[in-house]
């Protein structure tokens, strides 16, 4: 199959100087200095602000909980799991797990819900809650990780393995990367923003007499704040996958790897500040605006519009105009049928003097198969085209 690549230039000849220079990238915060990875990424483009060993492998600790949720999402989203469907922990379950780490303190009287049990995995974030979950819907810690780990490959997470619902150490078996979890982050984020704004960023959650609390750094204290997870074992060090939005940017860190929790707070803190102050963005197209035309093969258009399931900006720095390239990429013709909403390419943003960013495109529509009419006209078009 042959690979399509257009290169779009409109909208940008009014906004972009034809002498514009090469941008300059701020230096980043001095508090992101002592960790060892680091990365933020601005979802409305695609670009990397920061990064440092972003495709290095590190273990996530608690961090691994949000690929739990994220299953659970799909499961919800799929109509196959129930928020109100109720569970009952194993007797040995209950035996491995009360009080170990952080807790719902689950006993084998009790029926948490789904929801109960996904504000224990997000908020409060019990060890013992994943087990539960991920046992009582896929049968066995070892089926959900399965599905965890068809989840991960289904992202595009190349460099991620799981092993383990909650994180709990597990010899190096259940490892992650950082631009893994960026990824991770913004299908949680925009596939299933209903179920993330009800589970992410609470900094505190009741279930029976159960008072727990959120360790994250930013939710309250960096406007816009709202999630994501921390994580920490003694292997790990303090690991944080952070999100921010603000003005309709959203932007997604990850910090890993940091020697003391102060630490590490303190860099989530400053990099979220430095990502929106240092930073600012030219819209490029709103969210659902069909960015371009893409060619279809085998159905009854031949054509299908591209579009964007966020706003789409360029991230430039702070008082720079530089050039900005954008191109749009999908393996084409794309073959009928297309199910609206289904990811079929995406678009590249190039400012000059930094690192490309991509954006996914999804079907603006449903394209059906070519009936005998439609292949008849497609015939007689490629005839005399």
């Amino acid at each position: 199959m042959k690979s399509f690549s257009t290169i779009l230039k409109l909208a940008l000849a009014v906004s972009v100087p034809v002498s514009a220079s090469a941008a300059t990238i701020p230096a980043p915060p001095p508090q992101v200095a002592p960790i060892p990875v680091s990365l933020l990424v601005d979802l409305g483009s695609g670009q990397v602000l920061e990064q440092k060993h972003p495709d290095t492998p590190f273990l996530p600790a608690s961090v691994t909980k949000v690929m739990t949720a994220f299953v659970a999402f799909e499961e919800i989203g799929a109509g196959r799991l129930s928020m109100d469907r109720q569970f009952q922990e194993r007797p040995e379950t209950e035996k491995e797990w009360f009080a170990k780490g952080t807790n719902m303190y689950i006993t084998t009287k009790d029926r948490p819900t789904t929801r109960d049990l996904l504000h224990g995995i997000m908020t409060a974030s019990a060890n013992d809650a994943a087990v539960v979950l991920g046992e009582g819907y896929a049968g066995s810690i070892q089926a959900w990780a399965a599905k965890m780990n068809d989840a991960a490959r289904r992202l595009g997470m190349t460099r991620s393995h799981y092993n383990t619902p909650n994180g709990w150490m597990d010899e190096g078996n259940t490892y992650v990367t950082a631009s893994d979890l960026v990824r991770l982050a913004d299908a949680m984020i925009t596939r299933y923003p209903d179920l993330y704004r009800e589970f992410s960023g609470h900094k505190r959650w009741v279930w029976r007499d159960v008072h727990m609390r959120s360790h994250d750094p930013t939710v309250g204290v960096v406007p816009g704040a709202d999630g994501i997870k921390t994580g920490y074992t003694r292997e790990a060090g303090y690991n944080f996958l952070g999100t921010a939005e603000r003005g309709g940017r959203r932007l997604v860190m990850v910090l890993a790897g940091s020697p003391l929790p102060k630490v590490r707070d303190d860099a989530a803190k400053a990099l979220l500040e430095w990502g929106f102050a240092a930073w600012d963005t030219r819209h490029l197209f709103d969210q659902g605006q069909t960015i371009a035309q893409a060619k279809v093969q085998g159905g009854d258009a031949r054509s299908l519009p591209l579009v964007a399931n966020r706003e789409v900006h360029a991230t430039i720095p702070r008082g720079t105009q530089p050039g900005i390239t954008l191109a749009v990429h999908y393996d084409g013709p794309i073959k009928a049928p297309i199910r609206k909403g289904e990811q079929v390419g995406e678009l590249e943003i190039r400012v000059a003097g930094l690192a490309p960013g991509r954006v996914p495109l999804y079907a603006g529509r449903d394209v059906g198969p070519a009936g005998w009419l439609d292949r008849l006209l497609n015939g007689l078009i490629n005839l005399f085209t």
